[in-house]
């Protein structure tokens, strides 16, 4: 896939790392050419210098074959003008801003701009609502038959007991990222939004399981 980033802060150079290392093309947007230090020499994608919701700017970062756009800057209004930019005026169909004001947020997510508020889970969340859904590989054990990988729900399991999600995967749930804070799960947890799911389970089963997942729940 292609992405591209408005702002080259600590969030959108994490985020162009983390995309470029799943092998996904990124260009990145700022309009200080120093900002782009931070993607180190071995980033391989486009540093394009300007204002990221300029048209001229888009147009020269290639914003016409984006599969997704993030803005990530650190200012709210131009954040969410550049989404809007993207989405309205070159149709990417994947976009999300960063918006440092949860009541803009909340704003914003009614007029169909994904935004996310938080700052320590901020990388993640954006990766996760560019992404397609899909399972992301974090370990498999020396004999290949055995792996422990990200799995993202469809919103309709918000509110299932995790020991629910088990019976239903036949896997085990290792531990959830929670606003940004490993958890080992107790008895009684319920996955609740913006939880990542990371599950161990046969190799041979992943697709099966990502499959289910980011289906509708089943009826109980």
């Amino acid at each position: 896939m292609y992405f591209v980033i408005m702002g080259c802060g600590r969030v959108g150079s994490m985020l162009a790392l983390s995309l470029e290392k799943h092998g996904h093309q990124v260009a990145v947007i700022d309009r200080d050419e120093s900002a782009f230090r931070r993607l180190g020499p071995n980033f391989e994608g486009s540093r394009v210098s300007g204002i990221g919701f300029d048209r001229e700017t888009l147009l020269r970062a290639d914003i016409k074959r984006a599969d997704a756009f993030a803005a990530v800057s650190s200012g709210d209004n131009s954040n969410i003008l550049a989404a809007r930019v993207a989405r309205e005026t070159f149709g990417v169909e994947h976009v999300v801003a960063r918006i440092y004001d949860p009541g803009r947020a909340e704003v914003y997510e009614r007029l169909g701009i994904p935004t996310v508020a938080t700052v320590r889970w901020t990388s993640d969340q954006i990766v996760r609502k560019v992404l397609p859904m899909g399972a992301l590989p974090e370990h498999t054990d020396a004999s290949g038959k055995v792996m422990l990988a990200e799995i993202p729900p469809h919103s309709s399991w918000i509110g299932t007991p995790l020991q629910r999600i088990e019976e239903a995967t036949g896997s085990r749930v290792a531990y959830l990222t929670r606003l940004g804070d490993g958890m080992v799960p107790e008895s009684d947890s319920v996955f609740q939004e913006g939880d990542l799911l990371h599950l161990c389970l046969p190799t041979a089963r992943v697709q099966q399981v990502e499959e289910l997942l980011k289906s509708t729940k089943p009826v109980d």
